[in-house]
């Protein structure tokens, strides 16, 4: 129904946003792991939207990007991930870590989202391996995670390339790398960690 609104924030919860477009509010379900993509309260912004029709309910979900809606298409095509599941999933992955899991048939990664469990997860991998785009998949993953931290980071680095060491490919490592990062920032700061403790950490997401 809307490809997207173009308009003024007017209200923001934490999985939710009211949109306004002349005079008219638009209530938009969002993803709450990624809702500070979007502006503040009284500022400008476009978003790009999902209408789903219901018996009982018509709602608008939005994305910051038209990445993220396209994915999320995908998930929700995908028997067992509803809207909510949907908006789960890139509430606690980002776009190159699904596309990552998927082409790479890591259910675990997919699983850490809530409410997912490992059929569902490899119900989606199984549907969509062949729908991901497998170019643009590798640019993501070079960018989000080779230039941002890999080359910025010289601990990060070592650690990479202990794992490709290990028998990982590169690939592998920079994406287990750079969740390991995440985690560690969200604790107490990557920048207070070895290489040893990001290897340590990466390990897991094997």
């Amino acid at each position: 129904m809307y490809a997207y609104l173009n308009g003024i924030i007017a209200w923001k919860t934490a999985d939710r946003i009211v949109v306004e477009v002349s005079g008219v509010g638009y209530n938009v379900y969002v993803s709450p792991g990624r809702i500070y993509e979007f502006p503040e309260c009284g500022e400008e912004v476009k978003v790009y939207t999902y209408t789903s029709v219901r018996e009982d309910a018509v709602s608008l979900y939005g994305f910051a990007t038209p990445e993220e809606l396209e994915l999320f298409k995908l998930l929700i095509s995908v028997s067992g991930i509803g809207p909510k599941g949907g908006l789960a999933m890139l509430s606690v992955m980002g776009v190159e870590d699904i596309r990552y899991a998927i082409m790479t048939g890591d259910a675990k990664l997919l699983s850490k989202a809530p409410g997912v469990g490992k059929k569902t997860a490899e119900r989606v991998i199984i549907d969509l391996k062949d729908k991901i785009n497998t170019q643009d998949f590798e640019v993501s993953i070079t960018e989000s995670v080779s230039e941002k931290a890999l080359k910025e980071d010289p601990k990060a680095r070592d650690a990479a390339d202990a794992l490709i060491a290990l028998g990982y490919s590169a690939r592998e490592a920079e994406h287990a790398v750079g969740q390991a990062l995440k985690e560690l920032e969200a604790h107490n700061g990557e920048d207070a960690a070895h290489s040893d403790q990001i290897l340590k950490l990466a390990l897991k997401y094997f």
